[in-house]
């Protein structure tokens, strides 16, 4: 499992794009993980799956309404990351009202979440192989913080939590 001072994996999460811009097109585009935070300072938070009760009802609202105070406390980008493709996530973009404030990033293919060793096997639910519910802080593409969720917890996940480290 990555750990606090560990690199994150080079691999490539996707996002989709409502407008075209700087090279990418509308929809799915890669992002390079190691490209995209170099010189970076990330507030990342992992969940299950798009779209579910807690995580549209408590997680990314509370990284939307904490936007400003992250960017305040140095944070140049927030980031989600779930197991589901890039339209999926542009969807739930669109219906958490992200407007920019978080980036919705795909792992369809479970990628990123199998490099950090912060999988989640729900095979036996139908539900495949997704991503713990974690979050981290990333600096330059280092881990600084890392808080990871034990089953049927949402405590460590959520925004103020990483706003604290962040503050720290």
């Amino acid at each position: 499992m990555i750990k606090v001072g560990d690199t994150l994996p080079a691999t490539t999460l996707m996002e989709y794009s409502e407008v075209e811009g700087e090279g990418c097109s509308i929809g799915p585009n890669p992002v390079p993980v190691d490209k995209a935070t170099a010189g970076k300072t990330i507030a990342l938070f992992a969940l299950p799956g798009a779209f579910t009760p807690t995580c549209s009802a408590k997680h990314v609202p509370g990284y939307v309404a904490k936007a400003a105070e992250f960017t305040a406390a140095g944070v140049d980008e927030i980031w989600c990351v779930s197991v589901n493709d890039a339209f999926v996530m542009g969807a739930w973009a669109r219906d958490q009202k992200t407007d920019g404030k978080v980036r919705m990033l795909g792992d369809g293919d479970a990628a990123f979440a199998k490099a950090t060793g912060l999988t989640l096997d729900l095979n036996g639910k139908g539900m495949g192989l997704r991503s713990n519910r974690y979050s981290m802080l990333v600096r330059d593409g280092k881990v600084v913080t890392l808080n990871v969720e034990a089953p049927g917890q949402f405590a460590v996940s959520d925004a103020d939590t990483l706003l604290a480290q962040a503050k720290a």
